[in-house]
């Protein structure tokens, strides 16, 4: 274990993290506000806290190995949590305890997008942007993380995706060099959020909140600056916004990558796991709509394609965008959209949940079981596209899958035991674990009114769902210290 070294990228990117408390003090001046002092006091803690950390061992350059990556992922998204509540902390308005401040943040960097913040129409602008922002940068380093680092240390969606997907995809590395990787993927992610900043200005938006809402849609977020979410706006037009780009940021951004570079569409249409990221959304739209008009909630086709199809978007890639409150639907229609969130986004997109080439995987491998019931003796392999997986990857999918379910009810469990109803919280380890945001019952509309002890668990639901729950959950193996 090389922890000085291990240490000093810690405090780089501590101090790099830093930086990024002065746009909202930018956004605080311009708008004529008095708390960019805190953003000010901020920068200085976390910038003097990355200095000391990294001065011992600026000297160190030892090559990294795999437990070191592990220890760095786990450093990185816990460390940058932990500093981004310190602006919170500070701040006089909102008044936030450390609990809720810790949660906010590390809700923002995971792009989970719960809450406890409320009257957000009144807050100042600069709380506001720094929330979209640290949504944003949550994405970019998902991303990152997901397509560059996570397949090094042999976890993680892509990694199997990348090995087992045939045609354009299957590069094993988009660039030669993961700073290339991750310059190029800084790229695309930049260049969408432009579009979709323009998108919704054209659309009716102001400016701030343009550029405030195309952070947190392309990093499937959902963090808002108005209460009312999007339906502040009432605007179709830029509900219909809101879908195109929250159903591009659940695509694997390799694909982007890979479509730009390329100017080649068939990227997207050769890849098993796009179309059934299509054929997912598409399906649940569909019964979301049908269901709505049938159940009469809205009197005209219109509403009910609308409402529909933005709730179904939203909630299926993970978003958390509302313009209803869908937990008040008829029927099984609330419990549907939650459970469509366990399916999220693609692998390498900024999506939550298990990832959508789990599932197909998963699929496949019961379609494969029925027709061993029928051909007993026959060899029947899985295959994404024309390619076959190796039985070892559907076995870590299992396994993934497994942990996944079995962490889900001892957090639920535990979260029953600090006094919240079941329907609470298998809502709030739902919307923390696959990154989803608004749940059902008392977490409908936020977190303020459930305890610290719920809230502390679901942020350790927030960084597992966010981290693929392997890359946490080795750290805590005897294995993983021993020389």
């Amino acid at each position: 274990m090389n922890l000085p070294a291990v240490t000093r990228i810690l405090g780089l990117l501590l101090m790099i993290f830093s930086l990024t408390m002065l746009p909202p003090v930018a956004v605080s001046l311009w708008y004529g506000e008095g708390n960019w002092d805190a953003f000010i006091d901020a920068f200085a803690v976390i910038l003097l806290a990355g200095f000391f950390i990294w001065l011992p061992f600026r000297k160190i350059r030892k090559d990294l190995r795999l437990r070191d990556g592990f220890l760095v992922v786990a450093c990185f998204w816990v460390g940058l949590g932990l500093a981004g509540a310190i602006p919170l902390i500070m701040s006089d308005l909102p008044l936030l305890s450390v609990t809720d401040a810790v949660f906010e943040s590390m809700s923002g960097l995971t792009t989970t997008g719960a809450t406890v913040l409320d009257n957000l129409d009144n807050l100042p602008k600069s709380i506001l942007f720094y929330r979209q922002q640290l949504q944003w940068l949550g994405g970019m380093g998902i991303i990152v993380l997901a397509v560059a680092v996570l397949p090094m240390l042999g976890v993680g969606g892509m990694q199997l995706y990348r090995a087992e997907t045939p045609g354009p995809v299957k590069d094993t590395k988009l660039t030669p060099r993961i700073t290339e990787t991750a310059k190029a993927l800084w790229y695309v992610y930049l260049g969408i959020t432009i579009l979709c900043c323009v998108s919704y200005w054209l659309a009716g938006m102001d400016v701030f909140d343009a550029i405030s809402h195309s952070f947190s849609t392309v990093a499937i977020g959902g963090f808002s600056t108005h209460d009312a979410s999007l339906a502040y706006f009432d605007s179709t037009a830029i509900e219909m916004v809101a879908v195109v780009f929250m159903f591009i940021g659940g695509v694997n951004f390799s694909l982007h990558f890979l479509t730009w570079r390329n100017a080649r569409l068939d990227n997207y249409l050769l890849d098993p796991e796009f179309k059934a990221y299509v054929t997912v959304l598409a399906a649940l739209s569909f019964l979301v709509v049908v269901y709505l008009k049938v159940a009469g909630e809205y009197d005209g086709w219109g509403d009910a394609f609308t409402k529909g199809l933005f709730q179904a978007v939203s909630i299926g890639t993970t978003t958390g965008y509302t313009t209803a409150d869908y937990s008040a639907w008829p029927g099984s229609l609330p419990v549907m959209l939650i459970l469509a969130s366990f399916v999220g986004g693609c692998a390498g997109s900024t999506g939550g949940g298990i990832k959508v080439i789990r599932w197909l995987l998963i699929y496949k491998q019961g379609v494969r079981e029925v027709l061993r019931l029928i051909h007993p003796s026959a060899e029947i392999p899985v295959k994404l596209g024309n390619r076959a997986v190796p039985i070892r990857v559907v076995d870590s999918v299992w396994g993934f899958f497994s942990v996944y379910i079995v962490l889900f009810g001892v957090m639920m469990i535990a979260l029953m035991a600090t006094g919240l109803d079941q329907v609470t919280a298998f809502a709030a380890v739902a919307a923390s674990l696959n990154n989803l945001g608004p749940g059902l019952g008392d977490v409908s509309t936020g977190f303020a009114l459930v305890g610290d002890t719920a809230k502390w668990i679901s942020i350790c639901a927030m960084l597992l769902g966010r981290l693929e729950i392997f890359t946490l959950l080795v750290l805590i193996t005897p294995a993983f210290w021993q020389r």
